[in-house]
């Protein structure tokens, strides 16, 4: 056992955020014997699926893989209901997990880190609270997640607006009836995709605001059925070890393919005729386009799967000026994150939808009564924001993190974040970032991820009290030849090409610095990396006892 340290503001870790990451790394902790303790802004866990409860919110993952493997019997007890989870049963699962593994007594709810701080002589972490509660620990660990810091832009006149307003990150837990009221919503990202056709069968009128037309896919999602949960109960331990192995930490059994199918593309758009790709896209429709393979690595290829979501698009929206504003140009499929939706396109056919596509003509001011572009005014009576997240950075740079030597996270970061695996940061010993930048993170599984993440550092803090060490910290030189390793990774695919302004590269934030922040070769690949720096003796860290 490792010894525990017990006063009542000491612990041998603390972890911010109780989602899915801080949740399992509370339960791997407590099992190694520390004492920890877990600091929660919102009043229950959860993370982003406890904020993120507008409407149609949804995974776009499979339930059967987007949850917890690391217990047996949380994997056989628990019944997804769909193919993908809505917001309320995915929240009802993370309840159920901390129920069962008894974890809320070592959470602290409704209380915002304000400043981490290491300090130096002590070589112990101290934790402040924006309630100006002071904890020690030996362990700092961020579970802050990657999308849990609500981005909401700077429009001028925002302040003047008579009527309510909502953020899709921030939505009221009571809900939101929208009957008989007109709406605006600004943004089509994901959130707003999916919030879209939800909102456009409740509103009276639904005015969409469109900077950027977005790739999105159909969701077809569907009830589960009783045999096939069982099916993939009993080949769990398959699929878990063939999702760990994957590229984005879903094989596809969860969509109901089982057996050997997966959703890996195959086929080369190049070498198809355009006969070819005309009878696909008649048959399958915009599902027809995932199925290439060269599209991630082509500009040519790309470009014709393009041409073709453009063309369905066309088929679907019967009003071709609408559906013209709807088509993305100029950008590639594949460099901002893929987005599901369930009757998007449909949504802009019924005749209380409104399309402003803001390329255009943008967005002036908000003004009392709606919002005043320089294509006209637009009245509601309600605003709601769908406009996406400080990716992320944004909640490890909203506390005061402060390193050795008094070094500001933000200072180090002042070009871009800087991390080695995503794991840890130089200069910052002790101080873990679960699914930190540099790693897999948003371009997998976020859960298959986050157990990878959570094993590796129990491990690490196992081995530490094992060799009676101290500190571990990444050098400059492993931060640095990893950067430049998930920087080689990205290029020449379409997430970094010239024409693509994603969250990837906080292109969303203004001022903040443009870099590509997630680990583009895949959880297999970096799960391999990971387990490689272990076998050579924590190569890239500095241990001290």
């Amino acid at each position: 056992m490792i010894q525990a340290h017990h006063q009542s503001s000491e612990y041998d870790a603390i972890i911010v955020g109780a989602g899915f990451a801080g949740m399992y790394m509370l339960n791997s902790l407590k099992k190694l014997g520390l004492s920890v303790k877990v600091i929660e802004a919102a009043s229950d866990v959860g993370g982003t699926w406890f904020w993120n409860r507008y409407p149609g919110a949804r995974c776009d993952v499979p339930s059967m893989e987007y949850s917890y493997s690391f217990s047996e019997d949380l994997q056989q007890e628990w019944n997804w209901t769909e193919v993908m989870a809505a917001q309320p049963e995915i929240l009802e699962y993370a309840n159920h997990v901390a129920d069962r593994l008894e974890l809320r007594a070592d959470i602290q709810f409704n209380t915002r880190v304000s400043a981490a701080k290491f300090l130096d002589g002590d070589k112990r972490w101290r934790v402040d609270t924006e309630a100006g509660e002071t904890y020690i620990c030996q362990f700092c660990i961020m579970a802050t997640g990657c999308l849990s810091v609500p981005n909401t832009p700077q429009i001028d006149g925002a302040e003047t607006f008579k009527g309510d307003v909502y953020h899709t990150g921030e939505w009221p837990h009571t809900g939101v009836d929208f009957e008989n009221i007109s709406v605006g919503i600004i943004g089509t990202g994901s959130s707003g995709i999916q919030a879209i056709p939800v909102i456009a069968e409740q509103a009276k009128h639904l005015t969409v605001f469109q900077r950027t037309p977005n790739y999105t896919m159909p969701a077809h999602n569907r009830p589960l059925t009783e045999d096939f949960r069982e099916d993939a109960k009993d080949n769990y331990a398959d699929i878990r070890q063939r999702q760990r192995e994957s590229i984005a930490g879903i094989i596809g059994y969860g969509f109901g393919f089982g057996g050997s199918d997966t959703v890996e593309p195959t086929e080369a758009i190049l070498e198809t005729s355009a006969e070819e790709r005309e009878a696909a896209l008649s048959k399958e429709g915009f599902s027809a386009i995932p199925r290439y393979i060269d599209i991630g690595l082509d500009m040519s290829a790309n470009e014709l799967a393009c041409d073709m979501y453009r063309e369905q698009i066309s088929r679907t929206v019967k009003n071709p000026q609408t559906a013209e504003g709807l088509m993305p140009r100029g950008y590639p499929i594949g460099c901002k994150r893929p987005v599901i939706d369930t009757h998007y396109y449909d949504t802009f056919n019924r005749d209380n939808t409104t399309l402003v596509d803001l390329r255009q003509g943008g967005i002036e001011k908000i003004t009392e009564t709606g919002v005043q572009t320089s294509q006209g005014q637009f009245d509601f009576d309600a605003l709601v924001y769908a406009t996406g997240f400080d990716a992320m950075t944004g909640a490890l740079l909203k506390m005061d993190v402060r390193g050795a030597g008094g070094v500001k996270l933000s200072d180090h970061w002042q070009a871009g974040p800087r991390t080695y695996l995503g794991l840890q940061i130089n200069g910052f010993p002790n101080m873990f970032t679960i699914t930190g930048p540099g790693s897999p993170s948003v371009l997998s599984n976020m859960i298959v991820s986050i157990e990878q993440h959570v094993d590796w550092i129990s491990d690490c803090i196992k081995h530490m009290a094992q060799n009676s060490l101290q500190l571990i910290e990444a050098s400059a030189e492993a931060e640095e030849n990893w950067i430049a390793h998930v920087n080689e990774v990205a290029n020449g695919t379409m997430l970094t090409a010239p024409s693509c302004n994603s969250w990837y590269l906080g292109a969303n934030i203004v001022g903040k610095p443009r870099i590509f922040m997630p680990y583009a070769g895949g959880v297999g690949t970096y799960r391999e990396y990971c387990d490689a720096v272990v076998t050579n003796n924590y190569e890239g860290f500095k241990l001290s006892a």
